[in-house]
């Protein structure tokens, strides 16, 4: 896990003792024949626990269990391209993520693509981030792309904002420029916010070159700035 490196000291100890709490406090599950390692629960609550650093204590109330499958499993479920066509029926995936008012979860993750994304923590994908960037959302009680925030008017700010960043997404997308964002976030707002929160982490400096107001809202909800932090590593090591 490279992004464990990029921490100060202190951090490293807080994300720390979050993993301690999560592999306390959730059920984590081998799937198709996977063998579950302490490699496997500590690279996971590991990731997870980026999500947590500099904030009130969360862990992810409502999700109570982590099934992992070795490589990419079949799942159900309903999804809507950029184009706007529905798919329904299974399909291959690389993980999901579950929330039913009460039930508590699960996230599913595939182990072979767990591993892939925490090994580049510089490309934009993770696995883990996204999933349970999912389960932050839910947080407000909804799916929708809207984390729990403290008043009426921060919700309101945050989708005005969301909103001009996936337009935005959408016209870079549509005019070949291409963009930090990955277009699976044009699907629904909840889908831009897990892949918003992949790129905040990992490409946080580009993030916030191509949107900065969106990077802003981010950055006041997860209290932390990825982008100044990954500038502050490079000063560090004498690099331009």
């Amino acid at each position: 896990m490279p992004y464990y490196r990029r921490l100060s000291v202190d951090r490293q100890r807080e994300l720390e003792g979050h993993i301690q709490v999560l592999l306390r406090e959730k059920y984590f599950e081998g799937c198709g024949g996977l063998v579950l390692t302490d490699e496997v629960k500590v690279l996971i609550a590991g990731q997870a626990s980026v999500l947590l650093l500099n904030r009130e204590d969360h862990y992810f109330p409502w999700m109570r269990t982590v099934l992992v499958y070795p490589h990419s499993f079949v799942g159900n479920g309903r999804s809507v391209g950029p184009a706007g066509m529905v798919t329904e029926g299974p399909s291959w995936r690389q993980g999901e993520s579950w929330y039913t008012p009460g039930s508590g979860g699960p996230v599913v993750l595939s182990w072979a693509d767990t591993l892939a994304g925490a090994a580049d923590a510089h490309d934009g994908r993770n696995l883990v981030l996204h999933e349970f960037a999912h389960q932050l959302d839910a947080d407000s009680g909804a799916v929708e792309g809207v984390p729990f925030l403290p008043d009426a008017a921060s919700r309101e700010r945050w989708k005005r904002v969301m909103a001009r960043a996936q337009g935005e997404l959408a016209r870079r997308w549509s005019m070949g420029m291409g963009s930090v964002l990955n277009p699976y976030g044009l699907q629904n707002p909840a889908e831009f916010f897990a892949v918003s929160v992949e790129a905040f982490f990992e490409r946080g400096t580009e993030l916030r070159s191509e949107f900065p107001e969106w990077y802003g809202q981010l950055e006041q909800y997860f209290q932390q700035d990825p982008a100044g932090q990954c500038e502050g590593c490079r000063a560090a090591q004498g690099v331009a």
